[in-house]
C-alpha cells in the first residue's frame, strides 16, 4: 500500500485493516456522520483533521504504520 497523506481519502484508510480504529481513537467524527456517506471517496483525511482540528501528523504517523504492517501481512 502506498504512503497516507493529507490527500488519502477516508474511502482509502477505511480499505486498511484496523484504520477504523485508529481514526476513532483520533476522534475523527466522520465515521458516525450519516452526511459522510454521501462524500467519503472525496473527503481527505487532511481536510478533516483541519476542520475538527485533530493533530494530521499524529494520524498519519498511526496510520502509515498500520499501513506497513498490513502489507508486510500481505506479503
Amino acid at each position: 500500500m502506498k504512503k497516507i497523506t493529507s490527500k488519502t481519502t477516508l474511502k482509502d484508510i477505511l480499505d486498511i485493516e484496523g484504520a477504523e480504529k485508529i481514526l476513532m481513537k483520533n476522534r475523527i467524527p466522520c465515521l458516525s456522520c450519516p452526511m459522510a456517506s454521501f462524500e467519503i471517496e472525496s473527503l481527505e483525511i487532511g481536510k478533516v483533521a483541519k476542520m475538527y482540528g485533530l493533530s494530521l501528523d499524529t494520524i498519519l504517523k498511526e496510520l502509515n504504520c498500520l499501513s506497513k504492517n498490513d502489507s508486510k501481512e500481505k506479503s
